[in-house]
């Protein structure tokens, strides 16, 4: 609070600034700079909803922000993409679909959460028209647009409600898109980012708003020091959707990590991380405010070290209690690059992870006494009634239940992690179907997409 009233945001968007201003903050309009009093903080913190409902344009992808859920999210907005047949690539339309597929075949993904690679190959003014399209028919999940100015924000809008098939006024009572902020740390925030943050809050849309705070290079190098920089940072751009639209849906992000001090890359996955996850999961609580984190790692290939860091993070995330945890499958390279191999060994961690977060089941105590007396001394426990009725739901379920066309027990025993890993999202893409939409639905999206396209192109 005191970094927010002593030192202020540099906000680089006038309407905000008369935004801010207007509700009795502090603004220097010479140095672009707000000063907000914490009892404006707080008092705009009130509005913001605890917990929310995210539609999809299937109903039954419809997932609880907030409360007591935790979702798992695509990796996104990585520039490359890799697997072990064609080596690193730049991002494209074709993988970028592929990573749909592959979302779309695993339960433990609640909503794609950006692109999951950068379809380069698409002109950038159009690109957002294309990759929701691919989004809404190759999956059934909700989606995620870019915060890159209004007119992108609107695109995304529009292309949820035709996808829900409703209005936008049953749009803005039921969030059906979500976006991040990224304030670019220290303390400055961009203009075409809060654009997007104003028409996302003006139409009832979430924003989960994401200071970029590694320890040493953006913030202070203690986390004590860095926690307080990505919370003034996070509550005051926070304050402004609500001085927009009260009561518009927000995700408090936290993205703490530090930098390696000897070359100034990003380090994911370290201590310094997992202690700022259960911070920010505590800060993000204080308030009563949604949380997001991430699952990371600064590994440039699927090796023990990408396994060990996303661990970390992951344990960070859960036990920090985000209810959104983005990247959660497929981050290599410290977010430079997706894998699809990664994505598959992230599925099974996820899965796993999961399992632990279910509730213990205490009503079993006589199956387990029956089991007991079956096995007998000296005996075991593999055929016995509580065996056979647990064993199913007692462990996570494995990727694929059937290797019977695969190879071998030796040949697959002889395979590395990576290599399996390979095989299986092989498998997925052969095995992928996609999910039925409304024709009419469809020919709509189609129709949009292309009279925008029209539209951006002669503007140019």
């Amino acid at each position: 609070m005191r970094i927010l009233e002593d030192i202020g945001l540099e906000v680089l968007n006038e309407r905000a600034l008369g935004l801010y201003e207007g509700e009795g903050a502090k603004v220097d309009w010479d140095l672009n700079r707000v000063y907000l009093s914490r009892e404006l903080v707080m008092e705009c913190l009130k509005t913001v909803p605890s917990k929310f409902i995210f539609h999809a344009r299937n109903a039954e992808r419809n997932k609880l922000i907030g409360g007591n859920a935790i979702n798992f999210t695509t990796v996104a907005s990585a520039p490359n993409c890799s697997d072990l047949e064609g080596g690193r690539r730049t991002g494209n339309f074709e993988d970028y679909c592929n990573f749909l597929r592959l979302a779309h075949s695993f339960d433990i993904i609640g909503f794609i959460s950006g692109y999951p690679v950068e379809p380069i190959d698409i002109p950038p003014d159009t690109r957002h028209l294309d990759a929701s399209l691919a989004a809404y028919t190759l999956t059934d999940r909700a989606f995620s647009c870019y915060c890159l100015g209004g007119g992108r924000v609107n695109d995304g809008i529009e292309m949820a409600a035709i996808a829900r098939g409703v209005d936008r006024e049953t749009l803005k009572k039921e969030p059906s898109l979500i976006t991040v902020v990224n304030t670019n740390s220290p303390l400055l925030v961009d203009g075409p980012m809060l654009d997007g943050l104003m028409e996302m809050a003006e139409n009832g849309q979430p924003t989960i708003v994401t200071p970029f705070t590694l320890s040493g290079a953006m913030c202070p190098i203690t986390i004590a020091g860095a926690l307080a920089q990505q919370n003034a940072e996070a509550l005051g751009v926070i304050a402004l959707s609500q001085i927009v639209n009260p009561g518009a849906p927000m995700v408090y992000g936290g993205f703490t990590s530090n930098a390696d001090m000897r070359t100034g890359a990003p380090a994911f996955g370290t201590p310094e991380y997992t202690r700022a996850a259960f911070a920010s999961g505590q800060l993000a609580r204080r308030y009563n405010l949604p949380f997001r984190s991430s699952n990371t790692n600064a590994s440039n290939c699927v090796d023990a070290q990408a396994a060990w860091e996303s661990q970390m993070s992951l344990w960070g995330a859960v036990m920090g209690h985000a209810h959104v945890i983005k990247h959660a499958a497929g981050w290599l390279e410290g977010g430079l690059c997706a894998s699809f191999e990664k994505f598959i060994i992230d599925i099974d961690m996820l899965q796993m992870m999961a399992e632990t977060l279910k509730p213990i089941e205490v009503n079993e105590s006589t199956l387990a006494l029956d089991s007991i007396r079956e096995a007998g001394h000296g005996g075991h426990f593999f055929g016995t009634r509580h065996t056979l009725e647990n064993y199913t739901t007692a462990f996570y379920e494995p990727i694929v239940s059937d290797w019977s066309n695969y190879e071998t027990w030796v040949e697959k025993g002889e395979k590395t992690a990576y290599q399996r890993a390979n095989i299986i999202y092989r498998q997925c893409l052969k095995d992928y179907e996609e999910p039925p939409i409304d024709e009419q639905v469809k020919i709509s999206l189609e129709k949009y997409v292309s009279e925008r396209r029209i539209e951006i192109e002669s503007q140019k």
